[in-house]
């Protein structure tokens, strides 16, 4: 009785599915891979625009949020045991200067 249940309830899924899906052709001869690039340069514009405006700043946020977290945890333990210790916030402030350069080259590296 449960196997019965069961594959009625997949069979509904994949019925589902198949009508959900929608077929990608590519347009004339088949040619994919023009399709594909046809698409890639209609959008570059607006993948470059959001991942300028929106990506890199909630990146740069989250390691400037992270980087004065450790620096001041740093501080305290220096403070206790009276060594500092530099390797996190210099990681942490390595990966920020490489993420707020990062918009000025990443585009000729990618292509765009």
């Amino acid at each position: 009785m449960k196997y019965r249940k069961l594959i009625r309830i997949l069979a509904a899924v994949m019925v589902v599915a198949a009508l959900c899906c929608v077929p990608a052709l590519a347009a004339g001869a088949g040619d994919v891979a023009a399709a594909v690039e046809s698409t890639w340069k209609g959008a570059a514009t607006q993948i470059k625009t959001v991942v300028e405006k929106v990506v890199f700043p909630a990146l740069d946020m989250v390691l400037a949020i992270a980087f004065f977290t450790k620096l001041g945890m740093a501080y305290f333990d220096y403070r206790k045991h009276g060594q500092f210790e530099w390797t996190g916030p210099v990681i942490l402030f390595a990966c920020l200067v490489f993420t707020l350069t990062a918009p000025t080259y990443i585009w000729s590296i990618i292509g765009i």
